[in-house]
């Protein structure tokens, strides 16, 4: 029995709302990756996105690795992830309407999320959207029957 989840499966899972870590290459071959707690969001149409200062340590690494993985998960039985792999395929200016504001009522609902992007933050982050070329998928649920 296959644990793996079907592509349908994993694109709704992927969607579904998750803190996603993600992880990016190191430039300096001493270090191990960046892995990081991150929001995302995620469309089969799209690809995968995310926010993030292009000052920050994500937003150098992004910039000098042109790609990177990101793998969402659950905490309770049963058990769950999807890992994703690929290239950045656009980087843009986050709009506070269009990208910002939709990310935070997200994670925070409406009305935390509208006083999150009030309260703004000194830099201004980018978009950062990855194409996924890998899939990583396990499914424990499916143990069940």
């Amino acid at each position: 029995m296959s644990l793996r989840m079907t592509r349908d499966e994993r694109e709704t899972f992927l969607a579904d709302l998750h803190v996603g870590v993600i992880a990016i290459a190191d430039p300096d071959p001493a270090r191990a990756p960046l892995t990081a707690p991150i929001w995302y969001d995620y469309d089969p149409a799209v690809g995968v996105w995310v926010l993030t200062g292009p000052t920050s340590r994500k937003g150098v690494a992004l910039e000098r690795a042109g790609r990177f993985s990101l793998v969402a998960q659950t905490e309770d039985l049963p058990y769950r992830y999807v890992s994703v792999e690929g290239p950045v395929v656009e980087t843009r200016p986050a709009d506070r309407e269009r990208d910002s504001r939709p990310m935070a009522r997200r994670y925070f609902g409406e009305k935390l999320g509208d006083a999150y992007v009030e309260g703004g933050s000194a830099e201004e982050s980018l978009v950062y959207v990855m194409r996924p070329e890998r899939w990583l998928t396990v499914d424990y649920g499916k143990l069940a029957g």
